[in-house]
């Protein structure tokens, strides 16, 4: 299991963000070379991607590169140069259907046996930003082995159904169905960028509620929001001790060959000692709440 709590988003162009931003410890640092770029940045952009990815200090950090929809001039030399540099996820924009999904793992492999790279090694992400994304996310997400999950991204998605972001509301259902669509693909889940950096009391709220659904973790803009989520995602004292009571017993159980394992009188079955096991693995990674 891989701790997805945090995917922090750093422009392609900005040179000093692309050299420093492994300091800020989040799980993933994506580098974009879609919105976040000028058009006539997009080609130094790339370049900087590129040099980026090769460096040492990037090799303990999942690294996720952005590049442009495949239907445009940018798509595919940003998938060669990601691809070429050794990142290990690949995330599509403006996911509306698994053909899209499809089209890019072709291309994928295409450049992995070009480059003699590691056929399957190079991962993918597909992001859903429209109505018809949304609609279409269970197939998306079973579209390919190396989808390692989708994302929800909100801007978009609210100008597609012609509102706005305000509580939360009017991303409910898309929320549902990108995470129904994960579990049921069993890949991640990721929620939408909180852009208002001012407001802290309103991002924990909102990262209250996609924990509580059940979303992996969240895209971030600014290394300001890493620790605030971390600690939000991180258990509470209690939550590890049980956690810590429940994989000790059933390990006890496995030991003596018990096919039912029980602790103070509860039963204890997979579903509960895999959560057990994700709470200690964040405890591990965050400590315990603050």
């Amino acid at each position: 299991m891989k701790l997805r709590r945090s995917m922090l988003f750093l422009p392609g162009a900005n040179a000093a963000m692309l050299s420093t931003a492994f300091v800020y410890k989040p799980d993933s640092i994506m580098f974009d070379l879609e919105d976040a770029v000028s058009l006539r940045e997009k080609d130094s952009a790339r370049l900087l991607v590129f040099h980026a990815l090769q460096l040492p200090v990037y090799r303990e950090t999942e690294t996720v590169v952005r590049i442009n929809p495949l239907n445009t001039p940018f798509g595919l030399p940003d998938l060669e140069a990601a691809v070429r540099a050794g990142v290990d996820v690949v995330r599509l924009p403006k996911t509306d259907c698994a053909e899209d999904v499809e089209v890019l793992e072709r291309e994928v492999e295409r450049i992995e046996r070009a480059c003699g790279r590691e056929i399957g090694s190079t991962k993918l992400m597909a992001a859903i930003e429209s109505a018809s994304g949304v609609i279409n996310a269970l197939p998306i997400a079973k579209a390919s082995p190396r989808l390692i999950g989708i994302a929800l991204a909100g801007f978009d998605y609210v100008m597609d159904m012609q509102t706005e972001r305000g509580d939360g509301t009017e991303l409910f259902y898309a929320r549902c169905a990108v995470l129904h669509a994960a579990r049921a693909a069993k890949i991640d889940a990721f929620d939408v960028v909180w852009s208002d950096l001012n407001d802290e009391a309103g991002f924990l709220k909102e990262v209250d509620l996609i924990k509580r659904l059940g979303f992996n973790g969240k895209s971030l803009i600014n290394p300001r929001q890493i620790e605030l989520l971390h600690n939000a995602y991180a258990p509470t004292e209690e939550e590890v001790e049980y956690a810590g009571r429940v994989v000790a017993a059933a390990a006890e159980g496995e030991r003596k060959g018990l096919g039912v394992v029980s602790l103070n009188g509860k039963m204890i079955d997979g579903p509960v000692i895999d959560h057990a096991r994700r709470v200690l693995q964040r405890a591990e990674a965050s400590g315990t709440r603050k």
